[in-house]
């Protein structure tokens, strides 16, 4: 079944902010008539893959190589996307919702293995302003922690309907949608969130669009985000997310999958 949320649970603009939004997400996936053309719930395999547990990170050092293999790059939303500056996140930080609303940068979860954030931006242009994107890629040590920060979102979006990224940015009138794997064709991932509301910032005005997903396999989360500006479309920013989500959750399943072995193979 459907879940539809108003509220919001986090996000992300810089390698802190996604991080923020990666570290509390929890409603699944999503609502499409919001999306401005994007598809809700991301790309869906033809068929569920089967784990290798020999593959699947045990080690801080194995999540981060795991990170590596797996987290977007600017290739990955699609041509004229660059980096921003600062690129990563730092990996000793880790972000929490305060009370106020506010994000904040803390020390990591113990049930984190690793977790890093990669900022990107498609660069004004005519008439346009720029966009800013975002990547998170966290391992936790079990599955059950991973579901546990799916989780958490639902609770974030009741108590903080509009939040407070970093001085002079925020996010709000936000609409959440939640698929578990298997419902309504959603087969991409376990569980699936996607948030769309609007974007206000200090620099570029709004309000704009803006639209998150976050998706759970195994013990793995992955999350993209899309900020938008001046003259740009839903449709532009849902395609930007929803792509880089499909790359990310495509790798995801090729680093951990099980691998057929050949006759002679002992």
């Amino acid at each position: 079944m459907t879940v539809l949320l108003a509220g919001c649970s986090g996000t992300a603009d810089g390698p802190e902010e996604a991080g923020k939004r990666d570290a509390s997400a929890s409603t699944s996936a999503g609502t499409s008539t919001d999306r401005g053309g994007s598809t809700g719930a991301g790309p869906s395999p033809e068929k569920t893959f089967e784990p290798d547990p020999a593959r699947l990170p045990k080690s801080r050092a194995e999540a981060r190589d795991f990170i590596d293999r797996v987290i977007a790059g600017p290739d990955s939303f699609g041509p004229g996307v660059v980096k921003r500056s600062p690129y990563e996140s730092d990996p000793a930080t880790w972000p929490v919702l305060g009370e106020d609303c506010v994000w904040q940068q803390r020390k990591p979860a113990p049930s984190v293995l690793a977790t890093l954030t990669r900022s990107f931006e498609v660069p004004a242009e005519a008439g346009k302003g720029p966009v800013r994107l975002a990547a998170v890629v966290t391992v936790h040590r079990t599955r059950e922690d991973a579901a546990w920060e799916m989780a958490e979102s639902v609770e974030e979006s009741m108590r903080c309907p509009t939040q407070r990224l970093r001085e002079g940015e925020t996010i709000g009138s936000l609409v959440a949608g939640a698929l578990l794997g298997g419902e309504s064709g959603q087969s991409s991932s376990e569980d699936f969130l996607t948030e769309v509301g609007e974007y206000r910032s200090s620099e570029l005005g709004g309000p704009h669009h803006y639209s998150w997903q976050q998706a759970q396999t195994l013990q793995f989360t992955v999350a993209v985000t899309g900020k938008g500006a001046k003259g740009r479309t839903k449709g532009e920013i849902g395609a930007w997310v929803s792509k880089a989500q499909g790359v990310m959750l495509s790798r995801l399943e090729n680093a951990a999958e099980k691998r057929n072995r050949g006759p002679g193979d002992g």
